[in-house]
Formats: C-alpha cells, structure tokens, sequence
C-alpha cells in the first residue's frame, strides 16, 4: 500500500504515519519540513494546504505515487465568537479543513479505480457531530467532511474504496492541549464532561486506522465513527 498521512508533524498525524509505517510505503506532508525529515517516512512533500499552488504540487505527488490509502488528518481550530469571525480566518480554515480534503480525494480516486482498491480516512472530530459553542467555523467544517464522507463512499463503493471519517473527542495532544487554553474552561472541568474521564490516545486513533483499511473492514463505507471516551454519548 501506497499511504499518505497530511498534518503529519505533530500530534495525531505523526502518530499515525509511525503507526502505518509497518503496513506500507508511508508519505507524509506537512508545512514543517524539518520535522518531515525527522520522521524517516518512504518520502515527503512539504506542503501548506491552505495556499493553492501548493495543494497543487501535493495533488501531483498523490498521483506521482499512487496513492491509494489518503489520511486526511490535517486540520486547523479557530475558538472566537461567531460574530468575531474574520473573512480570513474563514477562508484559511474552510480551505484546510474542507476545500482540502476534497481536493486531495479528487486526486487519489482516479489510481484508486484503476487498481480496484481504495481507503480514505478523513479525521473529523466530536465538534462536527455535536456543535462546539465559540468554534462555529471548525464544528461547519469537520460537519462537512461527513456529508463528503456520506457521499463519496456511496459513490465509490462499486470500486472497492472506502470512506470514512474518525471524530476524535478531547485527544491528548498539543492541539487539543491549546485548544482547552483557548476555551472558557479548565482541564479539570473538561475531563469532568468525558464519560471515562481521560483523553484519547493517538494510539487509538491510529489503531481504528489499521482497522478500517484492513481487508476485514470493507464492508465499512461512507460511515462517521466517534472515538470520543463517550463523549458524544452525553453527560
């Protein structure tokens, strides 16, 4: 398997690409070429998604390579009141979070067809299945990728590709470190509202990716999985 992990530099999307390492010819793309290099990956393509030449050159490396299992993990969070919004952060963030992904699958699908084989993973989060009250932007787009996830896997499912989309609750990372700082409320207080009391580990994450790409999970399509420690559940 030909596997590209986007956001791969930190957090989730360097847990994953270390996780799928033993599975196949694993590339990652991220804006940090430094820690791109770190990794030690099959190879690498620096890459912002959010500037438009750019995601080109990322669309020509997926068909380069032959891409046929797409994690598209990376992903930007905005915390501000809705009437804050500034036209450019909603454009930056639409056009990582939603424009991207999309992008990238339009690419990937074609060699995806060709060979009768396919996986995209779209990592979405807890915000897209509940609504996150002061992160509007990020809750409409990660919303988006299960409508996208719904769509594209019913339309490719005669090809033998899956899609599907992971929602990760509070993960133990530095994004979602940062994003509890950028909210009205404390560590303690958030982990109160978590059915199990813990973060998610990547690992787990990581570990729900293995699976579904796997051959045992292919009659799993176009589906939205929460990965939440019960979050979605309730209080």
């Amino acid at each position: 398997m030909n596997i590209l992990v986007t956001g791969a530099s930190k957090g989730i999307g360097k847990v994953i690409a270390q996780e799928m390492k033993r599975l196949g010819n694993v590339y990652v793309t991220a804006r940090d070429e430094h820690a791109l290099k770190n990794l030690k990956m099959k190879g690498y393509i620096v890459c912002d998604l959010s500037v438009e030449y750019e995601l080109s050159k990322l669309g020509d490396f997926i068909v380069e390579k032959q891409i046929d299992v797409l994690i598209n993990n990376a992903g930007e969070y905005i915390y501000a009141p809705i009437e804050e919004t500034k036209i450019n952060k909603l454009n930056h963030i639409l056009s990582v979070n939603l424009r991207a992904p999309i992008f990238l699958i339009n690419k990937a699908v074609p060699y995806m067809k060709q060979n009768g084989f396919g996986r995209i993973i779209n990592i979405g989060s807890i915000s897209g299945v509940m609504g996150e009250a002061n992160a509007s932007l990020y809750s409409a787009t990660k919303a988006g990728l299960i409508g996208l996830t719904k769509a594209t896997g019913l339309e490719l499912a005669q090809y033998g590709i899956t899609v599907n989309t992971i929602n990760p609750g509070w993960v133990d990372t530095e994004l979602g470190k940062n994003s509890i700082n950028e909210s009205d409320f404390s560590e303690e207080e958030i982990l109160d509202c978590i059915p199990q009391k813990r973060y998610v580990d990547p690992k787990e994450i990581a570990g729900l990716i293995k699976y579904l790409i796997s051959e045992d999970a292919k009659g799993i399509t176009g589906q939205s999985i929460n990965l939440c420690a019960g979050l979605s559940v309730g209080i």
